[in-house]
């Protein structure tokens, strides 16, 4: 198996930097989704139906897939020899930080379902606030893959 991950290693590590491309776009923008859905529509109107639906639609089409996408190409290289040095810190700040990423894709996936229910008490504000989330995320992943500290 690890003869395998060693020879598909060039093509996981190709699918997983898009799989987390995929993923990262959809985390930008749902927040900002948000934002204009807090702002800009009332519950129950046309335009309300018309933010869950590209909501849903991002999440479960484009995000969710992605994120699966992610874990197992991530977990396809974890487990190819030779490329983690678990002695070393930062696989462990890149899981952290992945570990983070999910809980905040996870979180916003809760915030669609307060819209959905029309219970969603959060102001525009903090949806701009929890927008900056996956670029304080991403800063530290690319950290500790490029960098290694």
């Amino acid at each position: 198996m690890s003869d395998l991950l060693a020879l598909a290693y060039p093509y996981v590590k190709a699918f997983h930097i898009m799989a987390v491309m995929s993923w990262m776009a959809g985390l930008f923008y749902l927040p900002r989704l948000f934002v204009h859905h807090t702002e800009q529509a009332e519950v129950g109107s046309e335009m309300d139906r018309t933010f869950q639906m590209m909501e849903q639609k991002l999440l479960r089409l484009i995000m969710n897939p992605a994120m699966i996408a992610t874990w197992i190409a991530g977990l396809c290289l974890v487990f190819t020899p030779g490329i983690v040095d678990w002695s070393s810190v930062w696989p462990w700040t890149k899981a952290a930080a992945v570990l983070v990423m999910t809980w905040f894709h996870h979180w916003l996936g809760l915030r669609r379902k307060d819209f959905v229910a029309g219970t969603n008490t959060r102001p525009g504000r903090t949806y701009r606030m929890m927008n900056e989330v996956p670029t304080l995320l991403m800063i530290v992943i690319v950290l500790s893959v490029v960098v290694k500290f």
